[in-house]
């Protein structure tokens, strides 16, 4: 039976976010109207890393785990993405490289989640030690962006430009209004205690609940408070100070950013460029070498490749990135099938001596997550095997992350959201008031025939329930076997549903370890006795060489250019096209996080 409604639920919930979605295509057009596109450096486009030359930090497309292209068929079109694990080669590869004397951050706002962010601040730190320059220059800066930018040596900004800094927010949409207005019934079936698992309150509540309230001010509070320890620590300013920048909005021009000591100095893009030179020792009538930094990485990985062609190589980095669902997956989806053949692979493999799985996940499919789980349970009797979590590994994500050796999070991370619920929407309602349609059955035994065309019996509902409540358990149960620290009444104390930031999650025994990718490897190679740690990546994917011909004739877009309304009504529309994919009960985060 376990199984069975693990694989529950193959529900529409699309349809419910439709219609809240369409109200905001009007608002969307209006601000495409008002949107512009902001100009970029000119940067060397022939890639001639000479001396003197200085790395210039853009992100055009968004940062994943890994760098990849695929063809979107629907929309005729290459999607990009630029990988963390290329950025940190980049900048180690950069700090020992005589021809580059520093790096230019122009980031006016950052395509990453939190944790990413964190690693590419780290790195950009680590890179400083090399005794070279970083200078960062924005004409605006988001917060992240801002973040990011407090690495630098200097920080400058355009003397007409802006800094957002007004602490961090969210905001949820809820659609019951709407469903009652609609006509549609939503059934919610979630773990009997599960009161955090807010994913299904917008069908139930036009408002958030006290328990998610609690939970989201818990986790922002975290979120913010890693970003003031940062910001305090390279700029100057203490935690107080900052709180009361951000609390009455001090910061309202280019003038009070530097008044209030966000940045250094207001200063336009030639008097950059002539600093830029100074320190470069290039003449003023000269032009300066300014070298994509994406090209830069995307070099140093191939020559890493190169490097590393006759090393064995001896730990398997395992990127677990997206939705968990079953199948085989794709660069931006986690299928149970690809990740648990990798791992397979690579604890069956005898040069591999120690496993390190990056899980960057919201979560998803209960079943899939179980899928992967077992295959983390043979791989863990065999070698020491950990986990990297990245921006998120909550629910499903923390579900395929417990069973390990030890588990390394970042402070930002977005982890636990222990719990698991199925929604089954019913429209006969609707169907019939509406569009004068009915439906009649026949069947040989009532439960073979539920559907969204007619509402569960309270027999079938307590059935329901009851499979919910087991594969809760289960979650529990599975966590407390792989958590040294916790028994089945711990985990469900903190668990529930409740999603927790990493430095939360290190306290209640959740994770191990604060610490990125690079923390996790250097872990598995010291459990794994090695004298040198040669990472080899899983799963392995074929190159599609339609592709790379495509991507040469690609132009890539600023990802800046779209307006606020238009980003705003595609994260809508991505999240119609997540539920109309659910299948199955669900053990995925409640919510999509994204704070810019």
């Amino acid at each position: 039976m376990k199984i069975f409604w693990k694989s529950f639920f193959a529900s529409s919930l699309a349809m419910l976010i439709v219609g809240g979605v369409l109200v905001l295509m009007l608002v969307a057009g209006i601000g495409s109207l008002f949107s512009g596109a902001m100009g970029d450096f000119e940067t060397d486009t022939k890639f001639n890393v000479k001396d003197g030359s200085v790395l210039h930090m853009q992100f055009k497309s968004p940062i994943s785990e890994l760098s990849f292209t695929e063809f979107d068929k629907g929309k005729m079109k290459l999607n990009k993405a630029f990988g963390l694990r290329a950025i940190k080669i980049g900048l180690e590869k950069a700090k020992t490289d005589s021809k580059i004397n520093g790096v230019l951050i122009n980031v006016a706002s950052m395509p990453a989640g939190m944790a990413t962010t964190e690693e590419i601040r780290n790195a950009i730190i680590d890179f400083k030690t090399s005794g070279k320059f970083v200078i960062a220059y924005g004409e605006t800066y988001t917060q992240k962006a801002y973040y990011l930018a407090t690495a630098a040596d200097k920080i400058y900004l355009y003397p007409e430009g802006m800094i957002e800094f007004q602490g961090l927010g969210v905001e949820y949409l809820f659609f019951k209004n709407a469903i009652d207005k609609l006509g549609l019934d939503v059934q919610v079936i979630r773990g009997s205690n599960n009161k955090f698992k807010s994913a299904v309150e917008p069908f139930m509540y036009d408002h958030m609940s006290d328990a998610n309230k609690e939970q989201t001010m818990t986790y922002l509070n975290a979120l913010w408070n890693q970003m003031l320890d940062g910001i305090s620590d390279t700029r100057g300013v203490s935690k107080d100070e900052l709180n009361q920048i951000a609390d009455s909005v001090y910061v309202r021009s280019a003038e009070t950013a530097k008044q209030y000591a966000l940045v250094d100095d207001l200063i336009y893009e030639d008097e950059l460029y002539d600093e830029l030179k100074e320190k470069t020792a290039v003449a003023k009538d000269e032009d300066l070498n300014l070298i994509s930094f994406q090209k830069y990485c995307k070099k140093a990985v191939k020559k890493q490749k190169i490097e590393n062609l006759g090393a064995t190589k001896n730990i398997a980095v395992i990127y677990a990135v997206g939705g968990i669902e079953s199948g085989k997956g794709a660069a931006t989806t986690i299928g149970s099938e690809t990740i648990a053949k990798a791992i397979r692979d690579a604890h069956n493999d005898e040069n591999i001596k120690a496993i390190v799985l990056r899980v960057n996940s919201p979560g998803g499919s209960a079943l899939a997550s179980d899928v992967i789980w077992r295959e983390m349970v043979l791989a863990k009797a065999k070698m020491p095997v950990i986990v990297s979590m990245g921006d998120v590994a909550a629910s499903g994500g923390y579900y395929i992350s417990c069973e390990s050796d030890r588990i390394f999070a970042q402070p930002n991370t977005i982890t636990g959201s222990i719990g698991v619920f199925g929604v089954l929407p019913n429209v006969s309602k609707p169907l019939k008031e509406k569009l004068g349609i009915t439906v009649d059955r026949a069947y040989t035994n009532r439960p073979s025939m539920m559907t969204i065309t007619r509402p569960l019996t309270d027999k079938e509902y307590s059935i329901v329930q009851e499979g919910v409540d087991d594969i809760y358990l289960d979650f529990k149960q599975k966590v407390a076997h792989g958590r040294p620290r916790l028994d089945v009444e711990g985990v469900d104390a903190i668990g529930q549903g409740r999603v927790w930031a990493g430095t939360d999650a290190l306290e209640n025994g959740l994770v191990d370890e604060l610490g990125g990718i690079d923390d996790a490897i250097a872990y598995a190679k010291e459990k794994a006795g090695l004298e040198e740690a040669v990472v080899d990546v899983y799963p392995k994917r074929k190159e599609d060489k339609l592709i790379e011909v495509l991507e040469q004739f690609d132009v890539e877009a600023s990802v800046s250019t779209t307006s606020f309304a238009v980003q705003k009504l595609e994260t809508y529309l991505q999240a119609v096209e997540k539920a109309s994919k659910i299948e199955g009960v669900q053990a995925r985060l409640p919510f999509d996080i994204d704070i810019k």
